[in-house]
């Protein structure tokens, strides 16, 4: 039987492959999709940060919503209750301290020039230094005041879209939380029901670190306005309480620079009185900060949030990080979430027995303790001594009612 065989077709490696062109194109094609992907989510870094911002305070409402609801009242009309009702509260305490805080600042500008005389005169007693007088700064600042203009320009420009993205924010956050079930099921009709199981219990456990990590913050708040009112209260600064209430709420719930505002005010009454006093609370709003980092937030976030303190230290300080202020604000409550659903999803096995996952009080006595035990019991009482062996007394042992010893030859 003869068989025919093809000779091989022989490749020209003068000519490029065929499929090459092809390639090339569609490697150009992703370039420039991969490229304006990045560019439109560098451009949507504010609408990012509005929709998080949104739907974690959507979270933090809801459960005051769903009482309303269980109580009657249509959700969007309890939605709107508990938005309007904690932007009145919001706008009391502003109207309370932002007047305090004016009318000190006012004072203390008013001594400023005084202070400034006090400093010259000390410095150049103690010191030797001739320091300008009030007049050479005046006239400097009137100089340089150009200088200043593109800052002044900054700052309204801040202002005015701080108050773009809250509007933004109030308008998100209402709509998402007045949907309520409908907004979960609008999402959930894409999936499978397997997957809506997941996301549910994903959306369940959120809200409730969510409302874990605003009962921290409260917690928090209310331990920084006690010390603050007892350390005042000792210098004898003016205002004690409404000072301490504003230190607490401020460093609470304003992410990164909450400290320093709420410290700041404190500081300026104290200034007021005297500067002596103004650095000594301005050391304690530092020391207390530091104590608070280090041992009141972890302990306390760990109760609430069920996290480990060194977990909660270092959750704020990565995401602050990576994502700024608003990643500080809500690194608790991500880590507090990923936790949860990683207990849920991740596989458990059993431990091994070792001496180095026992705790201390249930560990086994120290080595000369055990030896010293065991040379006091006779050899012959020994229970490990006179236990049977596999092959010689396994039959009777296993015979012999549970209590009772079985001779052995």
């Amino acid at each position: 039987m003869i068989r025919r065989t093809t000779p091989p077709t022989t490749w020209d490696t003068s000519r490029p492959p065929a499929w090459l062109p092809r390639a090339l194109l569609y490697v150009v094609l992703a370039t420039f999709a991969g490229i304006l992907a990045w560019r439109a989510l560098s451009m949507l870094t504010t609408v990012t940060t509005i929709v998080v911002i949104s739907w974690f305070l959507a979270l933090a409402m809801e459960p005051l919503i769903a009482w309303l609801v269980r109580r009657g009242v249509r959700r969007t009309r309890a939605t709107g209750i508990v938005m309007i009702g904690s932007i009145v509260v919001i706008l009391g305490l502003l109207g309370l301290f932002g007047g305090l805080f004016v009318t000190q600042l006012i004072e203390l500008v008013q001594s400023l020039p005084r202070f400034y005389t006090q400093l010259t005169d000390l410095a150049d007693t103690r010191f030797g230094l001739d320091l300008p007088t009030q007049v050479e700064l005046l006239d400097r600042l009137g100089e340089n005041w150009q200088d200043l203009a593109p800052g002044i320009v900054g700052v309204g420009t801040s202002v005015l879209g701080g108050l773009f993205t809250t509007t933004a924010v109030l308008l998100v956050v209402y709509y998402m939380a007045s949907a309520g079930p409908k907004f979960r099921a609008a999402i959930c009709r894409y999936l499978a029901p397997h997957r809506q199981r997941e996301v549910l219990r994903l959306w369940e456990v959120s809200q409730e670190k969510v409302a874990d990590f605003i009962n921290s913050r409260i917690v928090l708040a209310a331990l920084s306005t006690a010390f603050t009112f007892v350390f005042l209260t000792i210098l004898g600064v003016p205002y004690a309480l409404p000072l301490a209430a504003f230190t607490g709420v401020v460093s609470q719930f304003v992410p990164t620079i909450g400290t320093y505002i709420g410290g700041a005010l404190p500081v300026v009454v104290a200034l007021s009185v005297s500067p002596l006093k103004g650095l000594l609370v301005l050391a304690f709003i530092v020391g207390y900060q530091q104590v608070e980092n280090l041992v009141f937030a972890p302990k306390v976030s760990a109760r609430s949030l069920q996290l480990n303190p060194a977990v909660s230290f270092l959750a704020v300080l990565a995401f602050g990080a990576v994502f700024g202020a608003l990643g500080a604000f809500l690194a608790l409550p991500v880590a507090a979430t990923i936790q949860a659903v990683s207990n849920v999803y991740l596989r458990r096995h059993e431990l091994v027995d070792s001496e180095m996952l026992r705790e201390d009080s249930t560990r086994a006595p120290e080595e000369g303790t055990a030896e010293d035990t065991e040379e006091d019991v006779p050899a012959g009482n020994d229970p490990a001594v006179t236990a049977p062996s596999p092959t010689a007394g396994a039959t009777d042992t296993a015979g012999a009612p549970e209590g009772t010893q079985t001779d052995q030859p």
